[in-house]
């Protein structure tokens, strides 16, 4: 009997430090240096969207209303162990049974229902006050299509189309700009999580689904694919850089220009023509028509290469267009055996377009 009580101790204490602990680390905010580097980790309870504003605030409701009935269970069971432990001199027998009280059975019936029914209504609010937004008049309407592992991105009132890198202006009370997003796939099942900006929105394949954000701060917000599709699902990853409005539109109409010829890359733009790079691949203003890999029309613009798999420099995409696969196993991009020379011509024609 002691040695049950024994245990039954020592696991609630042990839940009750974890509680505790994910508690304190929940109301400070602290996610980021617990569980990772600060500047890989996007901090949960530190929205800065009012979508994930309004998320946060019900997850909270929720967490409030689990932790008292958690107190209340826990403070409970601690006083039944204490007070009605085994004591010396105690007659071994069962002690006295007592069965039916209305007045409980009532209580843990309603009451159960009750917070049933709050949680739902909340929740429901929620949902319908995020999902039922409407675009409005100079919101910015983009697409968004998941593939293996990237992010297609098309502004099609803009006639913009990038990759991995959504841009959109930021949202202020005195200028309000949402930015309306459809959600498409072009394979297997994505997920399209932000976490400061809103929450998780799929992707499926002949399925478009709809989200909105409404960055309230200027800034980078990182994301990534929150459904798993395949070996490289941890590295298909997402930034959102938010700008003012100045230089939101000074950015639209950067990516509006077609490609710009520079000669002194010459070389390495006929070699990149004569390969079947331009299968792929789009470069506006030139014949390169592809459609199964990212445009490439303003490549240096954007802060990574592979969906975030590495940082876009010289010697990084160097190592990307000598073997993809060594930077991102499985990919759809083939070695295309070239030599040394041919690389660093197609890296300096690469390294012009921006």
């Amino acid at each position: 009997m002691r040695r049950r009580l024994y245990r039954h101790h020592h696991t609630l204490r042990t839940l009750s430090l974890f509680a505790s602990a994910m508690t304190c680390i929940a109301v400070t905010g602290q996610v980021e240096p617990a569980f990772g580097k600060i500047d890989s980790v996007t901090n949960i309870f530190r929205p800065l969207s009012q979508p994930a504003q309004e998320i946060k605030e019900t997850s909270f409701l929720v967490l409030a209303i689990c932790a008292v009935i958690f107190v209340v269970v826990a403070g409970l069971l601690t006083y039944a162990l204490v007070r009605f432990r085994h004591r010396a001199g105690d007659e071994a027998t069962e002690p006295p049974q007592v069965y039916g009280s209305n007045q409980i059975e009532t209580a843990w019936t309603v009451l159960p229902i009750l917070i049933v029914f709050v949680l739902i209504l909340v929740t429901s609010r929620t949902i319908a006050d995020i999902q039922n937004r409407k675009p409005t008049i100079g919101s910015v309407n983009a697409t968004v299509v998941g593939h293996q592992w990237w992010w297609e991105i098309r502004y099609p009132e803009l006639g913009i189309v990038t990759a991995n890198e959504l841009h959109v202006p930021v949202s202020t009370e005195g200028n309000h700009r949402p930015t309306f997003l459809k959600l498409q796939s072009a394979d297997v099942a994505h997920s399209f999580w932000v976490p400061q900006l809103a929450g998780k929105t799929d992707l499926i394949p002949n399925r478009e689904n709809s989200m909105w954000i409404a960055p309230s701060e200027p800034g980078t917000y990182l994301g990534n694919c929150a459904e798993y599709c395949g070996m490289q699902h941890a590295r298909m990853l997402l930034r959102v850089v938010v700008h003012t409005p100045e230089d939101f539109e000074r950015w639209v109409k950067e990516q509006q220009q077609p490609a710009v010829e520079d000669t002194s890359a010459a070389e390495g733009r006929k070699i990149f023509f004569a390969n079947s790079c331009v299968s792929c691949h789009a470069i506006r203003g030139t014949s390169a028509k592809g459609v199964f890999g990212p445009d490439l029309t303003h490549l240096m613009t954007r802060q990574t290469l592979a969906s975030g798999a590495a940082l876009n420099s010289h010697d990084r995409l160097r190592a990307w267009i000598r073997d993809p696969q060594q930077v991102k196993v499985g990919c759809l991009m083939p070695n295309m055996q070239m030599s040394d020379k041919e690389v660093d011509q197609i890296v300096a024609y690469l390294e012009t377009l921006k």
